[in-house]
């Protein structure tokens, strides 16, 4: 088998390691073309040395082509994986501190709230070019399997102004799912599930177990889950509100409606601190922040390890090998993908972005129809989707008023902020994200006028946050990894 995946941000050590292992663990691939790009070229020669190991180590002819050049990269390629984060740590942190300076306490905010919106204008300019490239030079009919956030706004400009056909993928429905069978106490294997809703607001609609359905079981089984009933209160009460569960980790999902971080005084209640994604207040940017060293710390450490196995003993659960496999060997595969509605979810807009299941065999990628979601799920949806919409409609002409009033519809921060709260709050975001957002040229010079001004209103200037933990050092954090190694 002879084809060509090109991998964007393959820079990130871990990641593009994982879905490399998982693409070299199907046999017939061991003859196909791989490129690496990224605009970090040290990143990028250290990710392509160990993988490059990897694949010697295993016997495996190919050699991995890495350049700085994407569209280099992108020629004649078959199959695009895009990782990339654009702003990389420094947007990151104005996605999560500005906003707190107006009292809207993110956890992550990388896929709806304030944060995901503003990353969401960063992504949809730079992939919009990656898709121009992809048009100009990849093999006709290339697919781009997107990884980055905010997963729905990007797949839906890619999707519609981009010209290429892109699969959004994400695995929080995947650890979902092995939530369920640890609480019903039944192997995942045995359970046929389904989800459908929107990415990070995803329902399990369907737990069956011998075609009997379970999920009913489900809000009983958390409650008296020891570890989850501390984990995942937020997930818990929506189970309760809304009888079915959501895909989204509990910091997660609490950013994406208006009711749990709102009053600060009662945000500790609803998380838990056990880990950043259970909660707390810009837990992922502490842990980005605490690896921001990662490559000069574990890199050398890693490459003291043991080399892959890729013969699929090690292959993981991403849905992108397995697409791949499917397209390209006819074998069946059913998963959880990020797709165009159109009419699969009957009560929510024809155009969005849905997750929902898909099935995959060498005739291509399957999408059936899944019918209306319960109603409270798909008010919940909605609400996202239109601020999703506004904010793919604002990033891809410019338009700074439809991004302000997608901030303003966005749940948590309009539960947060009033009008001239919202709309001083975006402008600061893009005058502070200026470098990225080549759209907005004129709207930001206008904001800057405005902020130049000084007729502004108060802020709460170095606010950190109802539930903000302290960073650690990186001396901490290699004790604590020297304490886990000697513990396993």
């Amino acid at each position: 088998m002879s084809f060509k995946v090109a991998f964007i941000g393959a820079g990130s050590l871990v990641f593009t390691r994982t879905l490399f292992t998982d693409i070299m663990s199907v046999p017939e691939f061991h003859d196909i073309e791989i490129v690496f790009t990224d605009i970090n070229k040290d990143n990028l020669d250290k990710v392509t040395k160990l993988c490059q190991r990897d694949l010697d180590s295993n016997n495996i002819p190919i050699k991995i082509q890495a350049t700085t050049d994407r569209r280099e990269a992108f020629t004649n390629a078959r199959y695009i994986v895009n990782c990339v984060r654009i702003g990389g740590l420094r947007g990151f942190e104005m996605d999560v501190d500005i906003p707190l300076k107006y009292g809207v306490d993110q956890c992550v905010g990388d896929t709806l709230c304030t944060g995901g919106i503003m990353y969401g204008q960063r992504v949809i300019a730079e992939m919009l070019n990656f898709c121009k490239d992809i048009r100009e030079v990849a093999e006709p009919g290339a697919i781009l399997l997107n990884y980055s956030n905010p997963n729905a706004m990007a797949t839906w400009a890619c999707n519609k102004y981009g010209g290429v056909r892109t699969i959004g993928l994400c695995h929080g429905e995947i650890h979902g799912e092995m939530q369920i069978a640890e609480v019903l106490g039944i192997p995942r294997e045995e359970l046929d599930i389904t989800c459908a809703g929107i990415n990070h607001q995803t329902w399990y609609i369907s737990v069956k177990h011998h075609g009997v359905e379970l999920k009913d079981k489900l809000l009983a089984g958390f409650e008296a889950h020891k570890r989850f009933s501390e984990e995942e209160k937020v997930r818990i009460d929506i189970l309760k509100r809304f009888g079915h569960y959501s895909t989204e980790s509990n910091g997660h999902l609490s950013e994406y409606v208006a009711w749990y971080r709102k009053r600060p005084d009662e945000i500790a209640q609803w998380i838990n601190t056990d880990n950043w994604i259970n909660g707390e207040t810009g837990g992922y940017l502490r842990i980005t922040r605490e690896e921001r060293n990662w490559f000069e710390t574990e890199y050398p450490k890693i490459l003291a390890e043991p080399p892959k196995k890729l013969d699929g003993s090690e292959r993981g659960k991403e849905h992108c090998s397995y697409i791949m496999e499917s397209l390209e060997t006819g074998r069946k595969y059913r998963g959880h993908f990020n797709v165009m509605n159109e009419g699969c979810i009957t009560n929510l807009p024809y155009e969005c972005v849905v997750e929902v299941p898909c099935f995959v065999d060498g005739n291509g990628i399957s999408v059936p129809k899944v019918g209306d979601l319960p109603l409270g799920c798909a008010a919940v949806c909605s609400q996202s989707i239109w601020v999703q919409k506004l904010a793919v409609e604002a990033a891809v002409s410019g338009d700074a008023n439809l991004l302000k009033q997608a901030a303003l519809m966005d749940p948590l921060t309009g539960a947060v902020c009033n009008p001239p709260e919202v709309w001083q709050m975006i402008d600061e975001m893009l005058v502070a994200e200026a470098e990225w957002l080549p759209q907005y040229r004129e709207a930001i010079a206008e904001a800057e006028k405005r902020l130049a001004s000084g007729n502004l209103l108060p802020v709460h200037e170095g606010y950190r946050g109802a539930v903000r933990l302290q960073e650690k050092t990186v001396e901490e954090i290699a004790a604590e990894r020297a304490e886990r190694v000697i513990t396993a």
